[in-house]
């Protein structure tokens, strides 16, 4: 199957502006298109930075999500944070990678507008010994583009 390139924001909706009225067909029901980025994150050996995702500016981060597919075998610790490269724990704090699970972001501040300019997210896999030789992760982000809530 083809994919279709664009650029957004994508709105869906019949009526982008209202007149007023609290009910009928002049109330608002324009809304933004959520979108995704995913990546596989590497969680086997020595620890690793891994950009999952460049949201774009003025976006709204709704929701980060890190899955544990296969753990991770160190002696001793490991985790795996996401953030940004000034915050390393502002969408998931640190998680075990040592457990199969599945983990939803506590997103902080710089989830609600990413600002004026691109942003990348980024997982930390940090490894207590760097000698783990399984591991198999994904983060997949979910963003409003372009929604400027500041």
């Amino acid at each position: 199957m083809g994919t279709t390139t664009f650029s957004g924001p994508i709105k869906a909706g019949t009526i982008k502006e209202t007149t007023g009225s609290t009910v009928g067909t002049d109330v608002k029901n324009t809304g933004s298109v959520v979108m995704a980025q995913s990546a596989v994150i590497d969680i086997i050996g020595n620890s690793a930075n891994t950009t999952v995702a460049t949201i774009p500016a003025n976006s709204q981060i709704i929701d980060v999500v890190l899955n544990v597919t296969t753990v991770n075998n160190d002696t001793n610790a490991a985790t795996i944070t996401v953030g940004t490269t000034t915050d390393v724990d502002a969408f998931v704090p640190s998680t075990n990678a040592k457990a199969l699970a599945t983990t939803r972001g506590t997103l902080d501040t710089e989830a609600t507008d990413i600002g004026s300019t691109d942003a990348n997210v980024v997982a930390y896999f940090t490894a207590t010994d760097g000698d783990g030789n399984t591991g198999a992760s994904t983060v997949t982000v979910t963003y409003i583009q372009n929604n400027n809530l500041s």
